[in-house]
C-alpha cells in the first residue's frame, strides 16, 4: 500500500527519536535510522518537503549508502521549491561552512568531504523521465560542496551519500 509524508506522524521533537523510529507508520518503511532522522524526525513536516516530495511514494524507496561522483553532485538538483535555497549555500559556502563546527570545518579541509551523508533520491521516482539524483535533505552540505568546487578548494572525488531508488 502507497504510503506519502502527510500519511506519517509528524515527530514531536520532545519524544526521542528512537520512539519516533518504532512508530508503525516509520517501521514499515524499514528505512535506516540515519534516513528517517535526517528526513522525516527532522524535517517530516517541513511545507517545501511536504510539496516537493508530498506525492511520492515513500513505501517504493529502498536506501543504500553509495558513494557519489563529485561530477554529479556539482549539478545536483533539490525540490523546487528549495533550489534557492541549495544556490545561496553554494554562492555563500565560505560563511555557511565557517558557521559549522570545528570538526565539519575541518572534513571539508581535510578530506574534502561531509561527515554526514545527505538524502538523495533517484529522480526517476518523482517524474518517471528525468535520470540522475536530487537533493532531499543536507542541502546545506551539498551547496557548501558545490561552492567549494566552483572555487577550486578541496573537494574529494567521491562522496557517500544515502541514496533511494526504486525498490
Amino acid at each position: 500500500m502507497p504510503v506519502f509524508l502527510n500519511d506519517l506522524p509528524v515527530a514531536d521533537r520532545d519524544r526521542e527519536l528512537k520512539v519516533f523510529t518504532q512508530l508503525q507508520e516509520i517501521a514499515s518503511l524499514g528505512w535506516p535510522g540515519a534516513v528517517v532522522k535526517q528526513w522525516l524526525y527532522d524535517h517530516g513536516d517541513h511545507p517545501e518537503f511536504l510539496m516537493d516530495y508530498g506525492a511520492l511514494d515513500l513505501s517504493r524507496i529502498r536506501w543504500n549508502l553509495e558513494d557519489v561522483a563529485v561530477a554529479e553532485l556539482e549539478k545536483i538538483p533539490t525540490g523546487s521549491s528549495e533550489q534557492d535555497t541549495l544556490n545561496g549555500f553554494a554562492a555563500n559556502h565560505q560563511y555557511w561552512l565557517a558557521l559549522r563546527p570545528k570538526n565539519i570545518r575541518d572534513a571539508w579541509e581535510n578530506w574534502g568531504t561531509w561527515l554526514v551523508p545527505p538524502i538523495l533520491v533517484s529522480r526517476d521516482l518523482l517524474h518517471p523521465l528525468e535520470r540522475g539524483l536530487q537533493v532531499i535533505e543536507g542541502r546545506m552540505r551539498v551547496g557548501i560542496l558545490q561552492g567549494r568546487r566552483a572555487d577550486g578548494s578541496n573537494v574529494a572525488d567521491r562522496h557517500t551519500a544515502w541514496v533511494g531508488r526504486a525498490g
